[in-house]
Formats: structure tokens, C-alpha cells, sequence
């Protein structure tokens, strides 16, 4: 009891301290752990993106829609959640990344998802100016038309892709940690609007990690007194900066590849190799690749060597007869009966091999030489 009279003091005194501060929550307790508000939250997909060298030009682009297209809600494993997996804000967050490329110097956006308010907005002035003697006023500027239409969306949400933990107890006191892991996956094209050709298309998927950590004491400290203390901290990857963060990668990868197909160039192309190589390492895992423009005039291969032809005793042409090639080097086995002493290689035929001379039979002086060295089989056949 001592012990849980000392908590509670030591708790009480805290509380005692902080509402004698006069922070932020002295007067207002909701506002305890207010934070001041962030202009733009930096991913490193963000920063390589305004990295990017500028273009030999703008490039006008449109985008009409950009939504979620997983249709899946929370997962929950409690209760029916029926709110959405993923942001349903996809059309402003890419419209963000592609103001942000470059410093704002890759794209002109052209609105194109709130079209009919535009033309609405347009519309009003025109008749606001008829009614009100606004006659004399120049015309509108007509819409800028865009070369190039993007296109795509959030198109996969998996939860629960890896899920695990780990924990220990001994003696009443212990914790253990559990960790889950969700994947969302964005694709984006780019489309021409003079053709309707899809020039490029790039996908990139994004993990989202959950983690949470717990600890507690439950264990008897006396005789008749008993601690029981408990813990934890858990915390989740916000779903919408995992979506930004896919987004700008898109675009990123997007102009990437534009560049390696010539859609559009930089204004200095030496810096263009270099993000062209980088960008195969992430993708492909291919290191040290060159670019080299070549014709069919540039590559030429060497005939082979002419062989001279010989004439025969008769008069016919024959080709010179090749050198003969060097046997491979290695040892030679000679096994009895044609056996294959290795794997892989070539059965050896049984050779002749030479007889002492107490054990061959003298040769028939009569007999020719060939019916002399075939007289060993013929006795062993024999017998």
C-alpha cells in the first residue's frame, strides 16, 4: 500500500504542476497536445522530385480524375468499418505533386476536374458584362488546351500483407511487440490528346507499417501488496502520406521514362544519363548501363578469312584441310570393357594391351603377321 500511495502522489503533484504552468491546456484541456500546423509535410519522394533539372520546356497537362478505385473500406477485425481504405482525394494530391516538380517548372496544369464550374464561372462573367455595360471590356483569353492527358488511379489497397510479434514474460513482468504491414499501389499514364496514344504508363506501390508496443508488471511486492503496471505505444503510417508519397514517386518515374524515349528533354541533357541510370538501379537492379545511338552503317563485322582451294591430282578443287585443334587438356582414362569412368564424357574403347612373353603363344612362322596378332582372341574364344 505504501508503494501505490506514493503513485498516486507523485501523479497527483505532476497534474498539480502542469495546471499551474498556464500551457496551452490550462484554460482549454482539449488542446493539451495541440501542435501548431505544418505547411507541407516533406517525404524524400517530394524532395527527389523537386530535384529534377528543368525541361527545354512546359509541358501543358490535364488531369480529369484520379480517385480511388480499390473500393474497399478499413479493415477492422472488431466491427463493419465503413469508411474508406484510402484517401478519395487522389485527383488533388497528383495535381499537387505536379506543381511541385521541378520547383514548378515541368508541367502547366490545366483545370480539368472542376470543368463545369469553370465554364460556369465564365459564363457569369460574360453576362455580368452584357447587363452592366461591360461591353467595351476585351474578351476572355480562351482556355489553354493541354498536349498531354494523365490518367490512373489508387487501384490496390492489401492489408494485413505481413502481420507478426514478439514478447516475453518472466516472473510477472514482461511486454511484447506486434507489428502489420498494408500495401497500396497507384498507377499512372500519361495519353496523348492529338492521337489518344498512351505514350507511358508506371505503377509504384507503397508499404504502410503499424507497429505497437506493450509492457506491464503484475507480481506481489509484499506479503499483502500487489503491483500491476501497464503500457504501451502504438503507432500507424498515415494512409493518406503513404498515397502522396506513391503519387510523387509516379510522377517522378513518369518523366524518368519520358526522358529515355525522347518524349520531352532537358535544358542541360548531360544531367539526364545520370537520373536515367539511377532510375534503372531502382527499377531494374541494372548497374553501369550506357546509352549508345548507333546505325546500321556504324556496325559492321569482319567476313570470315577466305581459305585458298588446292587442286587435286585429278584436277578438282579441294579446301585446305583446318589445323588440327589441340586436344582439352585434362587427364585420359582407359577402362576395360567401354565403361564411362565420368559423368559427361565419352565411353573409351578397350584397347590391346601387350602380353608377356611367357603368357603369349609363339606365332606360326607360316602364318602372315595379321593372323600372328589375332591369335591371342582366337585362343581365348577357344578356352
Amino acid at each position: 500500500m505504501r508503494v501505490l500511495r506514493k503513485l498516486l502522489l507523485a501523479a497527483a503533484g505532476t497534474a498539480a504542476l502542469t495546471a499551474c504552468a498556464g500551457g496551452p491546456g490550462a484554460n482549454r484541456p482539449e488542446l493539451a497536445f495541440s501542435e501548431v500546423p505544418q505547411q507541407e509535410y516533406k517525404t524524400p519522394s517530394l524532395d527527389e522530385l523537386q530535384a529534377l533539372p528543368a525541361p527545354a520546356r512546359k509541358i501543358a497537362v490535364a488531369v480529369y480524375r484520379f480517385e480511388d478505385q480499390t473500393g474497399q473500406n478499413k479493415p477492422n477485425e472488431k466491427f463493419s468499418e465503413y469508411s474508406r481504405a484510402v484517401t478519395q482525394g487522389g485527383t488533388a494530391i497528383l495535381i499537387n505533386a505536379l506543381e511541385r516538380a521541378g520547383n514548378r517548372a515541368w508541367f502547366k496544369t490545366v483545370e480539368r476536374s472542376a470543368l463545369p464550374s469553370l465554364l460556369q464561372e465564365r459564363q457569369l462573367i460574360r453576362v455580368t458584362r452584357d447587363q452592366y455595360g461591360g461591353n467595351t471590356l476585351p474578351p476572355l483569353p480562351p482556355l489553354t488546351y493541354a498536349g498531354i492527358m494523365l490518367e490512373g488511379g489508387i487501384i490496390g489497397y492489401d492489408s494485413n500483407t505481413l502481420t507478426g510479434g514478439f514478447g516475453a514474460r518472466f516472473l510477472g513482468i514482461g511486454g511484447n511487440v506486434d507489428y502489420r504491414r498494408d500495401t497500396v499501389s497507384v498507377f499512372l499514364r500519361a495519353v496523348s490528346t492529338q492521337s489518344g496514344e498512351v505514350l507511358k504508363s508506371v505503377n509504384v506501390s507503397k508499404t504502410i507499417y503499424s507497429a505497437g508496443l506493450q509492457g506491464g508488471a503484475f507480481r506481489y511486492v509484499g506479503f499483502k501488496d500487489l503491483l500491476e503496471i501497464e503500457t504501451g505505444l502504438t503507432t500507424n503510417e498515415p494512409v493518406t502520406l503513404a498515397v502522396k508519397s506513391a503519387v510523387e514517386k509516379a510522377v517522378h518515374s513518369l518523366i524518368i521514362e519520358g526522358l529515355i524515349d525522347g518524349y520531352w528533354q532537358l535544358q542541360d541533357m548531360s544531367l539526364a544519363q545520370p537520373l536515367i541510370e539511377k532510375y534503372w538501379q531502382e527499377r531494374d537492379g541494372v548497374y553501369n548501363v550506357k546509352t549508345v545511338k548507333a546505325t546500321a552503317e556504324d556496325i559492321q563485322v569482319a567476313p570470315p578469312p577466305r581459305q585458298a582451294p588446292l587442286t587435286g591430282t585429278a584436277g578438282e578443287e579441294t579446301l585446305a584441310p583446318s589445323a588440327p585443334q589441340p586436344p582439352a587438356p585434362g587427364p585420359t582414362y582407359i577402362v576395360p570393357g567401354g565403361q564411362n569412368p565420368l559423368p559427361g564424357q565419352r565411353p573409351v574403347l578397350p584397347q590391346t594391351l601387350p602380353m608377356t612373353p611367357s603368357a603369349a603363344p609363339a606365332p606360326d612362322a607360316k602364318a602372315p603377321a595379321s593372323q600372328a596378332v589375332q591369335a591371342p582372341a582366337a585362343a581365348k574364344f577357344a578356352s
